[in-house]
């Protein structure tokens, strides 16, 4: 399975972006998302969205970032307002269920002014 991501850059503190993960199977039963790392930093979760449409964040982008997934086009895309300095990190799109756990490449996210 492949996780082919994209939409990171730089950007200054306060503006907007989108990241999208494509996965090249169904992810119909899987849960999927984003993760993040920075130097010096574990991993970190950021948003996951299960089947059902359930999300979850990291309570550091409550309010700032939205999830979604498209079935039909089985991905899943991350919106980020209000973007911080805290925010820069690589991101790395996740599919998941109970018996397989894949990642994708990361795509780096750098918020600075």
């Amino acid at each position: 399975v492949q996780l082919q991501a994209s939409g990171g850059g730089l950007v200054q503190p306060g503006e907007s972006l989108k990241l999208s993960c494509t996965a090249s199977r169904s992810i119909a039963g899987f849960e999927m998302g984003w993760y993040r790392q920075s130097p010096m930093k574990q991993r970190e979760l950021v948003a996951i969205t299960s089947g059902t449409g359930r999300a979850n964040f990291a309570d550091s982008v409550m309010g700032r970032f939205t999830i979604s997934r498209d079935h039909a086009k089985n991905s899943v895309s991350l919106q980020m307002n209000s973007l911080k300095p805290e925010d820069t990190a690589v991101y790395y799109c996740n599919l998941r269920n109970v018996f397989k756990n894949y990642w994708g490449q990361g795509t780096e996210v750098t918020v600075s002014s």
